[in-house]
């Protein structure tokens, strides 16, 4: 993707937008609901022609001022959101339906062989009304496969789901997409999907890409507090830096590359806080207490501080509601940011 742009009257909804993608990568688009994710997908499909800019596919323009090649010639194979399938045809058509190119016979065999890749090969004959959301997920899959595309697009693909099957189709579609070294571009708000499943991560927020890289990377070093509030939950501390550091009620923190005097926004993750005896740390008061499995979430008022603070423990170190704690912070799960930023 170089420099795409594409406009809806006078609504800008992507803007500049440059990518590239090495080939069997999974690049996870990410980002709220109307922040571009989706027409970039379109674009890229060849669904919607860009309003400026250019992608290319190894190399060669599909879409831009002096070239669009339409979606079948692309090689791109497209996994919708809803799953899309013909209600009307049975699995196996389903599945053959964008092998135009071959002969019927040769359709149906390819058609076969992608439904018993992703396990389903003993439906062919039904309709798609029997199946599941799992296994018409799966169908979706087989379909966007079986033309051996050099990319696949997936739009959202597993937000249908309950969690748990959610998660097992995750997996599932990863082992297969890795199997297939096709390129693979995934839409989806979900941070944790993006991190389990993308190689890199292209962070989207009004049209524009905020910032690309591997998960880890998004996750340690954001480049802005928008970054920051996508891969983690914060407490926001407002602070003013002098000398090189900026105080608030939890302590003081290195505050490097900004001028004393500077506003700034003091973020501790929650599972950076931690728990100690009272008179240790700073004094904090726990206002409530919620169960959420492996870790409790505490609510604490702190000494200093206008509003209560979060934090993330492991259930089994819970206090209990009222109990008076010391509170003392992970200075690595510590980031500063300018006040504007917000």
């Amino acid at each position: 993707m170089d420099g795409v742009s594409r406009r809806y009257d006078q609504n800008l909804a992507l803007d500049d937008v440059s990518l590239e993608v090495e080939p069997g990568t999974i690049l996870c688009l990410l980002g709220p609901s109307g922040c571009g994710k989706t027409t970039l997908l379109r674009i890229i499909a060849g669904v919607e022609a860009p309003s400026g800019g250019a992608v290319l596919i190894d190399g060669e323009e599909v879409a831009g001022p002096n070239r669009f090649v339409p979606p079948e010639k692309r090689g791109v194979g497209l996994m919708f959101q809803d799953f899309a399938l013909f209600p009307h045809l049975t699995i196996l058509d389903n599945v053959a339906f964008g092998l135009r190119s071959l002969t019927k016979p040769q359709a149906r065999a390819e058609a076969q062989a992608a439904l018993e890749r992703v396990g389903l090969g003993q439906y062919g004959h039904d309709y798609p009304h029997i199946l599941s959301g799992g296994q018409q997920q799966r169908v979706a899959l087989a379909r966007a496969i079986a033309p051996r595309p050099g990319v696949v697009l997936m739009d959202e693909p597993f937000s249908g789901l309950d969690a748990q099957l959610r998660e097992s189709m995750r997996e599932e579609t990863l082992a297969i997409v890795r199997e297939s070294r096709a390129t693979c571009i995934v839409v989806t708000h979900d941070p944790e999907e993006a991190m389990r499943m993308g190689d890199v991560i292209a962070l989207m927020r009004g049209g524009r890409v905020v910032q690309t890289g591997p998960a880890p990377e998004l996750y340690r070093t954001p480049k802005d507090i928008f970054a920051a509030r996508t891969f983690s939950d914060l407490n926001e501390l407002p602070a003013r830096v002098e000398g090189g550091r900026a105080a608030t009620a939890l302590g003081s923190f290195a505050a490097s590359g900004f001028a004393d005097g500077t506003e700034v926004i003091v973020c501790v993750r929650q599972g950076g806080l931690r728990l100690l005896n009272p008179g240790e740390g700073t004094l904090g008061r726990v206002l409530d207490t919620r169960f959420l499995g492996d870790v409790g979430l505490l609510e604490i008022a702190v000494d200093g501080l206008d509003g209560p603070i979060l934090a993330r423990v492991r259930e089994a170190d819970m206090p209990a509601r009222g109990a008076e704690i010391g509170v003392s912070v992970d200075e690595s799960a510590v980031l500063v940011f300018p006040a504007h930023d917000d």
